[in-house]
């Protein structure tokens, strides 16, 4: 059950970004789940779906709209056209503009899935004593494409991505142990340790988001990451596609993606 302060908070961030703000997420209305959008034709949305539930870490599945239709029921009065700080236009797969608002590439058939956000833990990491470096570092998270493949689901293929949080050794148990207690916001880590395992050369170059730095005892820790929708999106290529920025994510009214 939501809280009273944190549904405010996510109604107020919703406020702003719909107002034109742009920011990452991260640290946004603590205890609030966040999700990952993507936005497909109608005609590619079973194949989304089955690659969902053949992928569930890091795809969890949160909520499905009606073609056309820009609501959900997990933020209510919410508009998934205006109400991120940031989103992506494809087309072919390839990203071919960011935007503040996406009122203008929406269409009739548009099907917009939300899958579970690794920030839903990021509060309960705080609170069980697990530093977040990128909140205290003031920057998104960083991402990262593997050489992992996922299970395929008709036209849809790709490779995992993931975030990386660092910590002390010590506290990865802890870490691991509350997020699984999260499991739509991705649940415990898929890694711990050497990037290499998932094919990741260098973390000072992620993928997506900004590098975070990692503190002389801290090692990296490796969670599924919603970002995989989109390589799956340049993997595939659909016609057409709309996702959040990376970090820049859908703030909804639902505790720590707990429903």
């Amino acid at each position: 059950m939501t809280t009273p302060d944190a549904v405010t908070a996510a109604r107020e961030a919703r406020a702003r970004y719909r107002a034109g703000e742009v920011r990452p997420t991260s640290g946004v209305a603590p205890g609030v789940t966040q999700a990952n959008l993507v936005v497909l034709p109608a005609d590619w949305a079973f194949d989304m779906l089955l690659l969902a539930h053949r992928n569930p870490a890091p795809m969890p599945l949160l909520d499905v709209t009606d073609p056309g239709d820009p609501t959900i029921s997990w933020a209510r009065g919410a508009d998934l056209r205006t109400d991120l700080p940031a989103y992506r236009i494809w087309r072919d797969g390839q990203v071919t503009d960011e935007v503040p608002d996406a009122t203008a590439h929406w269409r009739d058939d548009a099907v917009a899935f939300l899958f579970g956000c690794s920030f839903g833990f990021e509060h309960a990491l705080q609170a069980a004593g697990v530093p977040v470096r990128n909140i205290d570092q003031g920057r998104n998270v960083a991402m990262y494409l593997t050489d992992r493949q996922l299970t395929p689901a008709g036209r849809l293929h790709g490779e995992l991505v993931v975030s990386m949080r660092p910590m002390p050794l010590p506290l990865v148990p802890t870490a691991s142990t509350t997020s699984a207690n999260v499991p739509l916001a991705h649940g415990a880590p898929v890694h711990a340790g050497d990037p290499a395992a998932l094919g990741i050369a260098d973390l000072a170059r992620p993928d997506f988001g900004d590098p975070t730095d990692l503190e002389p005892d801290d090692v990296p820790v490796f969670w599924a990451c919603g970002v995989t929708p989109q390589a799956v999106i340049e993997a595939s290529r659909p016609p057409w596609a709309i996702t959040h920025a990376p970090g820049h994510m859908f703030v909804t009214d639902v505790l720590d993606g707990r429903r």
